[in-house]
C-alpha cells in the first residue's frame, strides 16, 4: 500500500535535484537555442520555447540579451529563468516582474539592483533547500486521521489505496494554495 514513507523518500530524492547551483550554471555565453535545451534539460515539465523566453524579455520580467553578441545569454540570464521557473507555476507573469523589481529595479540597468543575482540566486538556493528539509522533518499529513477518513467512507478494499493518494495529493493542493495566496496577497499589498 501507498505510505507516508514513499511520499517522504519521493521528496528526498527531489532535494537532492532541487536546483542547480550558480557555480554549476554554464559559465559561457550561449545562444538562444541552447538556452532553451539547457533549461528543458533541467526543468522536465517546463516546456521553454523561444516565444517564452522572447516574451519575458519583452515584457521586462527577465533581461534582455548581451547588445550585439550572438551569444548574448550569460549566466545571469540562466539565474534569472531558473528563478523563473519555480516562480512560473505560482505567480502571474506580472507578479514576477513585481517581484524580481523589489530586488532589481529596472531588469535592463545593473547598476540599480539592490542586491546581485548571484546572491538571489544563491539565497534562493537555501531557502529551497532548508524548505526541503522542513518538509522531510516534518509531519505533512496526518496519516491517522486520513486512515479514519478511509474508514468513513466504507470503501472497497481495492479502493482505499487510491482514495488514501487522493488525500495526500488534496492535502498537498490545499497547503500550495495557501502559500501561493499569501505570496499573491504579499505582492499585491506591498505597493
Amino acid at each position: 500500500m501507498f505510505s507516508i514513507d514513499e511520499i517522504n523518500n519521493m521528496a528526498k530524492e527531489m532535494s537532492k535535484n532541487s536546483i542547480i547551483p550558480y557555480k554549476d550554471l554554464p559559465q559561457y555565453d550561449l545562444f538562444l537555442s541552447q538556452v532553451i535545451d539547457y533549461l528543458n534539460d533541467h526543468f522536465e515539465k517546463e516546456n521553454y520555447t523561444n516565444n517564452i523566453v522572447q516574451n519575458y524579455i519583452k515584457s521586462e520580467v527577465i533581461s534582455k540579451p548581451e547588445d550585439g553578441k550572438k551569444r548574448g545569454y550569460t549566466k545571469l540570464h540562466l539565474a534569472q529563468l531558473a528563478l523563473l521557473s519555480y516562480m512560473r507555476p505560482v505567480l502571474t507573469t506580472d507578479e514576477i516582474r513585481k517581484v524580481f523589481r523589489l530586488a532589481f529595479n529596472e531588469i535592463n540597468d545593473r547598476s540599480d539592483d539592490i542586491i546581485s543575482w548571484q546572491k538571489a540566486y544563491a539565497t534562493f538556493c537555501d531557502i529551497q533547500e532548508e524548505c526541503f528539509n522542513y518538509f522531510l522533518s516534518s509531519d505533512y499529513f496526518d496519516e491517522t486521521k486520513i486512515d479514519d477518513s478511509i474508514k468513513e467512507f466504507n470503501l472497497q478494499e481495492k479502493d482505499e489505496e487510491r482514495i488514501k493518494v487522493f488525500l495526500i495529493v488534496m492535502t498537498l493542493i490545499a497547503q500550495s494554495s495557501v502559500i501561493k495566496k499569501l505570496a499573491q496577497k504579499i505582492i499585491d499589498n506591498y505597493e
